[in-house]
């Protein structure tokens, strides 16, 4: 393995739906009793395990992903994040070699616990197994020698007998088994077409909780677990420096070339910047302009860590609520609408009629605005939620979108054929599409020409963009498109420059 030893544990499933969210929240639960200082990290671009997570801990979950950001970045944030932390935890995502591809493990958990130098906490869905356990875990341990494994989680154990079996059959591995969960019908977390059900909808979920920290408690060998989840030791200044890796390259990610092969975006954020754009970090930090985030049930997918970079650039996020707010907060300039689930939400959403009639308006008016998937969902005239009912939205965009069975998923390298409020033409950025919905009427001219990650030809179109709106099913992170990120703050600062002779003004 590679890398700088932090301390900390990759908690990796043999496939999916294995259980390995059940036991990073009863791991994380149970440390949250015994510190406030846990820090949780999610392998992937997902969404909604971090907000478990958070919720347990208190601490904002951070996504790693080369592919969305860089190699080098996802060392950088790790490290950063863990300065101050007692314990380290990392979920990842499918089981421990899927990734973006079926040929490599790129992008994969087993390819983050290589480049964070982690050891691989694996767990085995046991409830249908007993000595077939022990080729599964062996295959696992011996397919990658420049991987760690520190043990195994048993999963879903039925009785004592079964334990014993499973124990037998390990025996000759010389591989702890780190903890043992018996089959729970008493903790369950609901999902729905895209995971879990989000925290906000969950009012009983400070239960479910409380019973995986109990749970957590006793079903771990701690005396074996504690020493790899401690950080042993910050990184000094030279070895956390980004200029240090040879997978950060400025220039690559500046210009937007094409690529087969991860992104090099650069973990510093000023380093990729032409003159020209640093004199607009400049602005941005001198006008501060106020970004308007939307943050409630039914919008609430954001990256921390983007989230964090505009604020670092220089915008004041003010959070808001397109189901509660009759208005959009005062003095805003740019609107910010997230992924999420607006389908399970389309009878508020239009019930808020005042706030549709001004959202229109001024995006209309010119109000720089930056809209992602259930964003865009929102943005579109009428939304056909999963029973087949018709809600009129706020209308900027000339389409309906109707919610279907099939899931569209994947990274994408996205070309921009038109220029938005984040982007020039021509430029690419990595990103990843994540819906069931789709638009009757596409855009004329799209924005995007897409591409699959291990594709070689373009396959879709798709997205809206003008000079002051960007909206598309390709969510990114701002830590990946640190570029794009400072057009749409500009766009955002001279918007506040000049809305005083707006029709609209800010206030």
């Amino acid at each position: 393995m590679n890398g700088n030893p932090t301390g900390g544990v990759v908690i990796a499933g043999e496939r999916s739906g294995v259980g390995k969210t059940t036991v990073t929240l009863a791991l994380l639960s149970a440390l949250a009793q015994r510190s406030q200082r846990v820090q949780s990290f999610k392998v992937g671009p997902d969404y909604i395990d971090p907000m478990f997570h958070r919720r347990v801990t208190g601490r904002p979950c951070y996504n790693l992903d080369p592919v969305l950001t860089s190699a080098a970045y996802v060392r950088q944030c790790f490290e950063e994040r863990c300065r101050d932390a007692d314990f380290a935890v990392v979920e990842g995502v499918m089981g421990l070699f899927d990734g973006a591809t079926g040929s490599s493990d790129t992008a994969s958990t087993a390819h983050i616990a290589k480049l964070l130098n982690l050891p691989v906490v694996l767990v085995v869905d046991c409830s249908r197994l007993s000595r077939s356990v022990l080729a599964i875990v062996h295959g696992y341990r011996s397919l990658d020698p420049d991987l760690t494994l520190a043990g195994v989680v048993l999963n879903r154990v039925g009785s004592d007998r079964h334990l014993e079996l499973l124990q037998d059959a390990l025996g000759t591995l010389d591989l702890p088994i780190l903890g043992v969960l018996r089959r729970q019908s008493d903790i369950t977390i609901p999902d729905r077409h895209l995971g879990l059900v989000p925290t906000a909808e969950l009012p009983q979920l400070q239960d479910c909780l409380d019973r995986l920290a109990d749970l957590g408690q006793t079903c771990f060998d701690w005396a074996r677990l504690l020493p790899h989840l401690t950080p042993s030791r910050p990184p000094s200044p030279a070895e956390a420096s980004p200029e240090a890796s040879p997978e950060a390259s400025p220039e690559a990610s500046a210009q937007n070339k094409p690529s087969h092969h991860l992104p090099t975006a650069s973990p510093s954020p000023w380093g990729l910047f032409s003159p020209n754009q640093q004199g607009a970090c400049d602005r941005i930090r001198r006008t501060r302009p106020r970004l308007a985030v939307a943050q409630d049930a039914a919008f609430s997918f954001y990256y921390a860590d983007g989230l964090d970079y505009l604020a670092e650039l220089g915008a004041e996020l003010v959070p808001w609520s397109p189901l509660a707010d009759a208005t959009l907060p005062e003095a805003v300039d740019g609107l910010y609408l997230g992924g999420g689930f607006p389908e399970m939400f389309g009878a508020a959403l239009a019930d808020n009629q005042p706030l549709r009639q001004q959202l229109r308006q001024r995006i209309t008016a010119g109000l720089p605005t930056y809209a992602e998937c259930g964003g865009l969902m929102y943005l579109a005239e009428t939304l056909v939620d999963l029973q087949g009912q018709a809600w009129p939205m706020v209308g900027v965009l000339p389409t309906t979108v109707t919610m279907e069975s099939r899931l569209t998923l994947g990274y994408r390298q996205a070309t921009a054929t038109v220029a938005s409020v984040a982007l020039q033409a021509h430029q690419q950025v990595w990103g990843h599409e994540f819906h069931h919905s789709q638009v009757t009427v596409p855009p004329t001219p799209p924005l995007f020409q897409l591409r699959r990650f291990d594709a070689k030809n373009p396959h879709a179109t798709e997205g809206w963009g003008s000079r002051h709106v960007h909206a598309s099913y390709v969510h990114l992170h701002w830590q990946g498109c640190q570029v794009q990120a400072v057009q749409f703050l500009s766009a955002c600062a001279d918007y506040r420059a000049t809305a005083s002779l707006s029709a609209f003004p800010r206030a």
